[in-house]
């Protein structure tokens, strides 16, 4: 991309950025304001210096140099509030939009659908939410707001050192080309720096949460060292892109600070010399000299600004890139299903489903599931259960043929609506760090606490629930991590039953669970089914015999369909399933 049309492409994020702040426009004009007032201001404290050494100084009046003291006194005042009002409001500006943008970016990612997070490192959109958030607040707080002050600063600066004495003026600034190659080489450099510092902070947030996540799996086989030199080597890619930043700033500021020098140097020995000549005054030479100082801050800052812009630039292109995911479901908002009179009827019409292009995962599926009904799927793994657990519920948008509830094709339902008629139990259970009875509610306000434990009694988790400490507030800490197998699946069964959907799709498998919580949980997975449209992917024989059809799958196609009777007599694929996998539970 040429240099062109990336700061074309800069300059479109700016204005995108800035429209955040249309609701809040007069604080950003009093912010704007502040640092106008204070341009023009900064430069009469060097004039009332030199005036005062002029005139009550050189020709000496006591009261008059007290008032000039005073006036001084109050003018370094004055810029002291001014400044200060110029960074509050700009810092409260940028505070106020990146919480509104904050907003609008987790809302987004709270409706992407499951495919984009399959992709998406989650650690990737956690520096997206936090971290590339405070860079864009930056744009306000340290960069566009100042950036506009101190140029206006300059310009008047300079143009009173001009009016002043051009002489003077012309010798100060004469090492101002060279200050200009400077700025321009170190805003480049530190451009690349500061892009590759947010690729290298990405890489690492998403590294540390995916490894922390799944730690248990690191230890369990034994793959701590090699996960430590991957980390290594991310680390020091991370230590080296800030490296690369610091040390352009570690050439640049002192090499302001020479120029400065230099410009001083020059105004001292040519000043000094008009001073003996009586070409110029003890406080024209002081005054400008004073100028030098105020000229150099905000240039050597004004280039720090820029890349302080630039790094924020950066960070909202990675966010509005997030926020200009579409969807691929069309939430449809004409046809609701009714919580009250949804029957739980569910067909499917020779759906075709792929992840990715057209591997297609289900081909051609076609089953119906009347009220109440409970059908049980079967299959090896990765034949497509779970697959179709996640289309009726629009996790993922099918490819082709239709998906009906009670007639009416889920793509025209509210998602909303239909997601609060179907009930999910899986069995990788996830909980928050939260209180058992938030975990239960999900935190709706709406659920009193009786009804939680009402249904805590229904589905048999009570007691369990009563012998932990604090018992409905016993905080169960992130993922569930100080509850068994057992007893986070029974906190989702009651999830569920509160929740009191129209249809339930239940993965129901048992694995690594003592005798005592799979009892538990098959008195209520019977308690939960119990007058519902039922779609279970089936690990147990019980639940495979009471289904009223089982649905064999095999790499994404239904192979067989029936009862459990039905199934056994045609001596097929299910018999061979029956008597690997089911038939050991009859012995």
């Amino acid at each position: 991309m040429s240099a062109d049309k990336q700061q074309k492409f800069s300059f479109a994020l700016l204005r995108r950025v800035l429209s955040y702040a249309t609701p809040y426009k007069r604080m950003f004009a009093f912010a704007a304001i502040a640092s106008v007032v204070f341009a023009f201001i900064s430069p009469v404290r060097p004039w009332l210096t030199q005036y005062t050494l002029d005139h009550f100084i050189v020709k000496p009046d006591k009261d008059m140099l007290l008032t000039m003291t005073l006036i001084m006194v109050g003018m370094l005042l004055l810029e002291t509030l001014l400044q200060f009002l110029n960074e509050y409001l700009a810092g409260w500006l940028g505070q106020t939009i990146i919480r509104d943008m904050r907003t609008k970016l987790f809302d987004h990612i709270n409706h992407l659908h499951l495919q984009y997070f399959d992709k998406t490192p989650i650690g990737t959109l956690v520096t997206r939410v936090v971290s590339d958030m405070e860079a864009i607040s930056d744009i306000f707080s340290e960069g566009l707001l100042v950036i506009l002050g101190d140029m206006l600063k300059l310009i008047v600066i300079i143009s009173v050192m001009f009016y002043s004495n051009w002489k003077l003026a012309l010798i100060s600034l004469s090492i101002f080309p060279l200050l200009l190659i400077g700025a321009n080489m170190f805003k480049n450099g530190v451009n690349r720096s500061f892009n590759e510092v947010r690729t290298q902070i990405a890489r690492l947030n998403a590294f540390v949460q995916e490894h922390i996540t799944g730690m248990s799996v690191v230890q369990i086989f034994n793959r701590e060292e090699d996960e430590m030199n991957k980390f290594l080597k991310i680390n020091a890619a991370h230590r080296d892109a800030n490296i690369r930043s610091i040390w352009y700033y570690s050439i640049f500021f002192p090499f302001i600070e020479i120029l400065s020098s230099v410009s001083i140097g020059l105004i001292i020995w040519w000043g000094g010399r008009g001073v003996f000549d009586n070409t110029f005054t003890v406080g024209q030479l002081v005054a400008f000299i004073m100028y030098i100082n105020m000229l150099f801050r905000p240039i050597r800052m004004i280039a720090d600004r820029f890349n302080t812009l630039q790094m924020g630039i950066v960070a909202s292109d990675r966010v509005f890139k997030v926020m200009d995911t579409i969807n691929p479901m069309n939430d449809a908002k004409e046809q609701k299903l009714d919580a009250n009179n949804t029957r739980g009827n569910i067909e499917f019409k020779n759906v075709w489903f792929a992840y990715s292009d057209e591997n297609y995962v289900l081909k051609n599926i076609s089953f119906q599931v009347k009220q109440s009904e409970t059908i049980a799927l079967v299959g090896a793994t990765g034949s497509g259960k779970s697959s179709i657990a996640s289309l009726i519920n629009r996790f993922y948008e099918y490819s082709k043929g239709e998906i009906l509830i009670d007639g009416i094709n889920i793509r025209d339902c509210e998602l909303n609506s239909l997601r609060a008629n179907i009930g999910i139990v899986l069995q990788d259970v996830f909980l928050y760090s939260d209180t058992i009875a938030n975990n239960i509610s999900l935190g709706n306000p709406t659920i009193k606490r009786e009804q939680i434990v009402d249904a805590a009694k229904v589905v048999g988790a009570h007691d369990f629930i009563m012998r932990l400490p604090g018992n409905y507030d016993y905080n169960v800490m992130e993922r569930g991590a100080t509850l068994s197998v057992g007893q986070r699946q029974m906190i989702s069964f009651i999830r569920a039953y509160l929740y009191n959907p129209a249809i339930l799709i239940l993965d129901e498998a048992t694995s690594s669970i003592d005798t005592e919580s799979e009892m538990l949980i098959q008195r209520a997975t019977e308690v939960l089914m119990k007058n519902r449209t039922s779609l279970v992917i089936a690990h147990r024989l019980a639940t495979i015999q009471r289904a009223n059809k089982i649905i064999v799958l095999e790499k994404g196609e239904i192979i067989e369909s029936g009862a459990h009777s039905e199934l056994l007599a045609l001596n097929k694929h299910y018999r061979k399933l029956y008597e690997l996998q089911f038939s050991k539970e009859t012995a």
